[in-house]
């Protein structure tokens, strides 16, 4: 393995933790200066606008969020297979993964952002968007869709480079996106009284400048990843699209039926107007907090399952996963203290109307079993990902995010009767799902036979 750069490393020699947290701590401050970048959305919003303009940016970020799965599914498993091709020491491969991703993924930005500009008042329609802040959604949301060229190019190249072993510049660009997105949001939506329109605008330009940098750095490394960026090596290879397919599918049907399941139980709490649907968004935020942590150790560990298999250090992985759990615990506790004393004072950071403050203590329960799910969920997501076990990640996909998901808010919300409780409720159990699946495959050790195989098919 070549030396000559920072942006390849080892993830299979040195103390677990000590790689983990190695790893895993730019994924955690790029996903913190994520969470951030997201949340100054609304908070500014939210003193400029008011409850109004809260309400449309939680609706405007759940369609983001179904305009980006695809993105993070695709990519998620070129990071998974590129790390593998780094720990057999395949760089040939690696640089056709990359551009196999470009290719792939930038046309799928083209392709999803016309079909939603040309859906996405039948969206907005499907979840049951109140009247009241219709054109402030509807302003927030066709700005984002523009800009999602940018959103799917930072994502794919940010899996190139974490799949090389490289977090630490992915976070120095998402940095300089925050900053420019916070200062963007005050001036255009203060200032300028721009409104949600103004706060979506800041974001695809934060975007678009970590787009920017995060290319220019990949092409500097193009020796690295046996990638020269002339145009008859845009193309997408046969040796590993079937890999990245059969990884990627259930990976972006996972993220679909999340997101699918998660907007259809928001359709129903839209129904219970704009202060239900404020309360929700902020806290789906203050739940992200905790996913951040959850997903820079995901990511991380299943970075360093997926080279430890290939390097054929088998003993590894049980530890990697362990750590995994307890590393997220820690984090995770603390915040769930914060969220039960002074819930009015985190709450109070997105809005002071008393209606929102009012409803948000009763949401304190189900955040605190949203945050257990998050504790538990990284470790085994690492395994079966960087094991690259499509099959069960389908399982996944489908319990957690259809069966489970959608039963539960149904059952709890319509069937019991217990209103906005049971689909908040509903959702929160559906996230502890993962972890009963990933716990009977780790202890069954068919990832050790799977893992073989796969290696054996590429």
């Amino acid at each position: 393995m070549s030396q000559k750069k920072e942006i390849i490393r080892d993830l299979t020699v040195g103390s677990v933790p000590k790689v983990l947290f190695k790893f895993a701590t730019p994924l955690f401050l790029s996903g913190l200066l994520q969470m951030v970048y997201n949340m100054v959305d609304m908070i500014v919003v939210g003193k400029f606008v008011g409850t109004q303009g809260l309400s449309a940016v939680a609706i405007g970020g759940e369609v983001l969020m179904l305009i980006t799965f695809v993105a993070m599914g695709i990519s998620n498993a070129g990071q998974i297979l590129i790390s593998r091709y780094v720990g057999e020491d395949r760089r040939d491969k690696v640089g056709m993964m990359v551009g196999t991703l470009f290719t792939l993924l930038m046309s799928l930005a083209i392709i999803i952002m016309i079909i939603f500009l040309l859906s996405y008042k039948g969206i907005m329609a499907w979840l049951n968007t109140p009247e009241d802040i219709w054109d402030y959604t509807r302003q927030y949301i066709v700005v984002c869709v523009y800009g999602v060229v940018f959103i799917y190019g930072y994502n794919l190249v940010s899996a190139i480079m974490r799949g090389m072993g490289d977090s630490k510049h992915p976070f120095l660009f998402i940095a300089i996106a925050s900053v420019i997105n916070l200062i963007l949001d005050v001036l255009f939506v203060g200032p300028l009284g721009m409104g949600p329109r103004g706060a979506a605008l800041a974001t695809v330009i934060g975007q678009a400048v970590s787009f920017i940098f995060a290319l220019t750095l990949l092409y500097r490394n193009r020796e690295q990843i046996h990638f020269d960026f002339k145009p008859n090596h845009f193309r997408i290879s046969k040796e590993v699209i079937g890999p990245l397919v059969s990884l990627g599918i259930p990976m972006v049907i996972q993220s679909a039926a999340v997101t699918f399941s998660m907007l259809f139980v928001n359709s129903y709490i839209n129904t219970y107007g704009t202060v239900a649907v404020a309360v929700t968004g902020v806290a789906r935020k203050l739940e992200q907090m905790i996913g951040i942590v959850s997903q820079a150790i995901s990511s991380a560990g299943g970075a360093m399952v997926a080279q430890a298999l290939g390097a054929g250090k088998v003993k590894r992985v049980p530890k990697i996963v362990y750590t995994a759990l307890w590393v997220v615990a820690i984090p995770a506790a603390i915040f769930g203290v914060i969220t039960y004393f002074k819930p009015e004072w985190l709450f109070g950071l997105f809005s002071s109307d008393a209606a929102v403050l009012t409803m948000a203590i009763s949401y304190i329960p189900v955040a605190l079993i949203q945050y257990l799910g998050a504790t538990l969920r990284p470790a085994n997501f690492a395994l079966i990902n960087g094991s690259g076990n499509s099959r069960l990640n389908l399982m996944v996909a489908l319990l957690d995010g259809i069966v489970c998901r959608i039963g539960f808010a149904l059952l709890l919300g319509v069937v019991l009767n217990w209103g906005i409780s049971g689909f908040w409720y509903g959702n929160a159990f559906a996230g502890l799902v993962p972890f009963f699946i990933g716990g009977v495959y780790l202890i069954s050790g068919t990832w050790k036979r799977r893992a073989s195989q796969i290696t054996d098919e590429e």
